[in-house]
């Protein structure tokens, strides 16, 4: 009888675990698409520098304060003459930035 039971149980929890799954995947491919999206350093504001990763609120406004008086950059590589940038964090988020 315990055995029925057992059996019984997996058999109406398993559709829920296949939503869960469903609803892991889902999240994934959300924040893969996130993280994938290109961020033009040129125009992105301080909210949108902080979607990169090791870029907080200062560094963010790091990067706008520089661009505002040294004007759009030429090349992601310009990041490298912010304050607080320094290569191993470009390269951690080179995939993600543009310059158009």
């Amino acid at each position: 009888m315990r055995f029925i039971w057992i059996v019984t149980l997996l058999v109406l929890l398993s559709p829920w675990a296949s939503a869960c799954e469903t609803d892991r995947g889902s999240a994934a491919k959300v924040i893969s698409s996130l993280e994938q999206a290109s961020l033009n350093i040129n125009v992105a504001d301080v909210t949108a520098l902080q979607r990169l990763r090791g870029i907080g609120a200062v560094k963010a406004q790091a990067i706008v304060e520089h661009r505002q008086t040294h004007g759009a950059f030429a090349s992601v590589d310009e990041l490298l003459e912010v304050k607080g940038i320094g290569k191993a964090l470009l390269q951690r988020n080179r995939t993600l930035l543009t310059v158009d």
